[in-house]
C-alpha cells in the first residue's frame, strides 16, 4: 500500500514539474482557464463540458508525453542525431494534432453561443 501511495506522490511531482518548467504548459493552462470561464458564462451543456474536459486532458497529457520524450531523448542523445530530432518532432506533432482538434471542438461549442450574443 505504501508503494502505491508513493507512486501517486511521484505522479503529482511530475505534474508539478511540467507545469512549472514548460512554457507551452503555461499556455495550455491559460487556455484551460479561458475555456472554463467561457463554459460557465455560456452555460454549456453537460455533454459540451465533457468534450471540453476531454480536450483539456488530451492536450495536457500529450504535452506531458512530449516533455517526457524530449527529456529521455536529450538524455540518450546529448549530441544532435537525426533520429533524436525525428522523435522529438513526432512527439511535438502529436501535441499539435491534439491542440488543433481541441480548437476545432471548442469552435463548434463556443462559436454558435458567441454568435447568439452578437446577432440575437
Amino acid at each position: 500500500m505504501k508503494k502505491r501511495l508513493q507512486s501517486f506522490g511521484y505522479a503529482i511531482r511530475g505534474i508539478r514539474k511540467v507545469f512549472v518548467t514548460e512554457a507551452n504548459m503555461k499556455i495550455h493552462i491559460v487556455i484551460t482557464v479561458l475555456v472554463t470561464i467561457s463554459g460557465f458564462l455560456f452555460s454549456i451543456s453537460l455533454t459540451e463540458w465533457m468534450f471540453c474536459l476531454l480536450c483539456i486532458g488530451l492536450v495536457v497529457g500529450a504535452e506531458m508525453f512530449n516533455t517526457a520524450i524530449e527529456n529521455v531523448v536529450d538524455l540518450a542523445s546529448p549530441e544532435w542525431h537525426p533520429l533524436a530530432g525525428k522523435a522529438k518532432d513526432i512527439a511535438a506533432g502529436a501535441v499539435l494534432i491534439c491542440a488543433v482538434i481541441s480548437v476545432i471542438i471548442g469552435l463548434i461549442i463556443f462559436l454558435p453561443k458567441g454568435w447568439q450574443l452578437i446577432a440575437p
